[in-house]
């Protein structure tokens, strides 16, 4: 062993700091500065969470009867896939406080109806993608409430409503510098579908929103006209934080190019909007035609399951002319199939392989019903009990029992379907439905659902009174507000 003079271990031991030093700086040293900063795309990859922000409403973002859905929650899942991470749905109220909160929140993309008409985009650090629909700027009025204007000269003595910080606010803006009597309200704590139904009820004379949002709630107001388009068309986009790197907006415009050249784009705008222009299943002499020529040759199948899991088959029947008009090759954009318009998971859920069978389509539909309807109260009494549980079906049964308690804190009975049907609606107000469980709901749905069964039902118990020779039927059934379901169901 070598022993070191007290000089050579004192330079010894300060060699080993310094080489200790040198390491540990080298250590430090170098992820700060030989890693890249990471851009807005790999920021969002590396958290494993998009954040959309967007609406709670018919044209967004909402809770179905299946889960979340809507064309804008479509398409942010359909994104997050695409990069590679979750999708976190995040809700703005009011709208026109979301683009603040896209600039100082935690949001990535806001999703909900956007355009660049909506801002000045020279006074805000905001970049929008591709455009993915083309909507206009109708003013719609009720027919009976005012007459019909057919220029803007016509509004003089009108207050036209319109929704707080959207573009339609800044379209009258820069028209009243021409119409300086224009006059106008700006509703920060309304939605599109609440002016509108203010429209309805006479309550107030006009209001301007966007196209689809219109066609979307028109179907339920059948004495709504639309009295002509302002402005320019607007091209729906989403939007997100202008960023030096360009990762982020590169990453969106090929995700929707890729929708658009896969079909995909297409299929969902079909599935959202396509509908209502043709909505007219309650058509009694449509049905009447089909009842005769297409009913043949399913009838036994709708008794024959209808004994077996103790329904009326006429109710049966009914649901299915109502999902599909008894058309067994029925298809949706979205994979939706067969004569009972079952999902995939419906039919893994209820025991059916193949929803193109007749008989397994109608005994799936049977079976799902029949589960929903076990959900709801014993102690309701018939047909009442029919009616909510087809509500459920159609909406979801954590809807329906928001509308039960909305119904009961208004002073009505929860338990009786022509109070609950009144409450269902409510479901899309931003009013009430901030204080459910289950937040905002398509809620004129489930009642024109139910509605247009319960008819479909008396058409089809009718039908077969007459043919069994009961003359003092009149030629069409009555049309009444309360109908009954017979004493065996």
């Amino acid at each position: 062993m070598v022993e070191l003079s007290p000089r050579a271990h004192r330079i010894h031991i300060a060699s080993g700091l310094l080489v200790a030093l040198l390491l540990l700086a080298l250590l430090v040293a170098v992820p700060l500065f030989s890693e890249e900063p990471l851009n807005q795309l790999q920021q969002i990859q590396q958290r494993g969470e998009l954040r959309v922000l967007s609406r709670n409403s018919a044209s967004t973002w909402y809770q179905g009867a299946q889960g979340e859905d809507g064309l804008e929650y479509q398409l942010a899942k359909l994104f997050a896939r695409f990069i590679g991470v979750e999708l976190r749905m995040i809700e703005v109220d009011p709208y026109g406080e979301l683009y603040d909160e896209l600039l100082f929140g935690d949001g990535d993309i806001g999703a909900a109806g956007l355009s660049e008409q909506d801002i000045d985009q020279q006074a805000m650090s905001i970049s929008f993608g591709p455009a993915y629909h083309q909507v206009s700027q109708q003013l719609i009025y009720r027919k009976g409430n005012v007459e019909r204007p057919r220029k803007i000269e016509d509004l003089k003595d009108g207050v036209i409503e319109v929704i707080a910080g959207t573009s339609h606010e800044r379209l009258l803006k820069r028209l009243q510098q021409e119409y300086p009597w224009l006059n106008w309200r700006a509703n920060r704590d309304m939605g599109s579908e609440e002016l509108i139904e203010l429209v309805d009820q006479g309550v107030a004379d006009y209001m301007l929103g966007d196209s689809h949002e219109i066609a979307l709630q028109r179907r339920f107001f059948p004495e709504l006209r639309i009295a002509f388009e302002l402005g320019k068309p607007k091209l729906l986009r989403w939007a997100y934080k202008r960023s030096e790197d360009s990762s982020l907006d590169k990453a969106v415009r090929q995700f929707f190019k890729q929708i658009r050249e896969n079909g995909q784009l297409e299929q969902l705008i079909h599935r959202y909007y396509s509908h209502v222009a043709r909505f007219n299943y309650s058509d009694i002499q449509t049905f009447l035609e089909h009842a005769k020529l297409r009913l043949p040759k399913y009838r036994p199948l709708f008794e024959k399951i209808a004994r077996q899991e103790g329904l009326e088959w006429q109710l049966l029947a009914a649901i299915g002319y109502q999902e599909s008009l008894w058309n067994e090759k029925a298809k949706s954009p979205t994979g939706v199939r067969g004569l009972m318009m079952l999902t995939q998971n419906t039919a893994r859920h209820v025991g059916i392989k193949n929803r193109l069978d007749p008989k397994q389509s109608i005994l799936g539909g049977a079976r799902y019903f029949k589960q929903v309807l076990k959900k709801i109260p014993e102690r309701i009494p018939q047909p009442d009990r029919t009616w909510l549980a087809l509500a459920a079906y159609n909406v979801g049964f954590g809807h329906l029992e928001d509308a039960r308690k909305i119904t009961e804190m208004n002073g009505g009975d929860p338990d009786k379907w022509i109070d609950v049907k009144k409450s269902l609606p409510l479901l899309s107000r931003k009013k009430w439905y901030k204080k459910t469980r289950h937040g905002y709901a398509r809620g004129y749905e489930p009642v024109k659902y139910v509605e247009n069964i319960r008819k479909y039902y008396e058409l089809l118990v009718w039908m077969d009174k007459r043919a069994q020779g009961e003359e003092t039927l009149p030629d069409l059934p009555p049309q009444t507000e309360d109908l009954r379901l017979p004493p065996s169901f």
